[in-house]
């Protein structure tokens, strides 16, 4: 069988999303007055960055981004490390942990598929011993970051997009393919494969899996 299971990560395989991850990162800049900074500025956004994410993640995830300007590049890595060890690891869904080792066992190639930045995801792929990984790529300048994603952001419907391209590449046949996602934003994603599973899903999706029949998985 060639086949793949694609995983959304926040809020489908981990309690946590790019707001904590980034809360971690704005309290361990070098600088107290840079910890304050971030900080304050990150409480005072919260209400429009949930406005923007419901605007489209693309949107939530050009605006959001932008937090991270003029933090180096190595510092991000370390701090990745950091992030997975402290607050991550401990909210890993454990029924997510068990599915996947299922999956793997039943010849299922394991591929995450995230909006978070690679320095938040590696940690937690090599964890999770999976296959392949993909997440979104901040743009550097002399080894600090812009503010910007480097192309292609993989948000709604060009996460889809990618599952297509990665079948492709890889001989897979999308029928018999799985993908588990929480957010509205990934139907897109959870439409392309023949076995799409809803997990700890917002109301839009919830919604979407009851009329579709979709599985849905409260994890934990």
């Amino acid at each position: 069988m060639a086949a793949a299971a694609f995983y959304d990560v926040d809020g489908t395989l981990i309690g946590t999303n790019v707001v904590h991850a980034y809360a971690f990162y704005a309290r361990n800049v070098p600088t107290f007055a840079g910890k304050l900074t971030r900080s304050a500025k990150l409480a005072a956004s919260l209400p429009f960055y949930a406005v923007a994410d419901k605007l489209g993640r693309k949107y939530f995830n050009d605006i959001f981004y932008a937090n991270y300007k003029g933090i180096s590049e190595d510092r991000l890595w370390v701090l990745g490390e950091e992030l997975f060890d402290k607050v991550i690891r401990k909210r890993v869904f454990g029924d997510m942990v068990a599915l996947i080792k299922r999956s793997r066992d039943e010849g299922y190639r394991q591929v995450l598929i995230t909006g978070a930045i690679e320095q938040m995801i590696r940690p937690l792929a090599e964890y999770l011993e999976i296959d392949d990984w993909f997440a979104n790529t901040l743009e550097f300048d002399a080894g600090y970051a812009t503010g910007r994603l480097t192309p292609p952001v993989l948000a709604g419907p060009e996460k889809a997009a990618f599952v297509r391209r990665y079948a492709l590449d890889h001989g897979l046949d999308l029928n018999v393919c799985r993908a588990y996602a929480d957010s509205a934003s990934d139907i897109p994603m959870l439409s392309t494969v023949g076995r799409p599973v809803a997990v700890n899903p917002d109301w839009n999706l919830r919604a979407t899996a009851v009329a579709h029949d979709w599985p849905i998985i409260e994890a934990a």
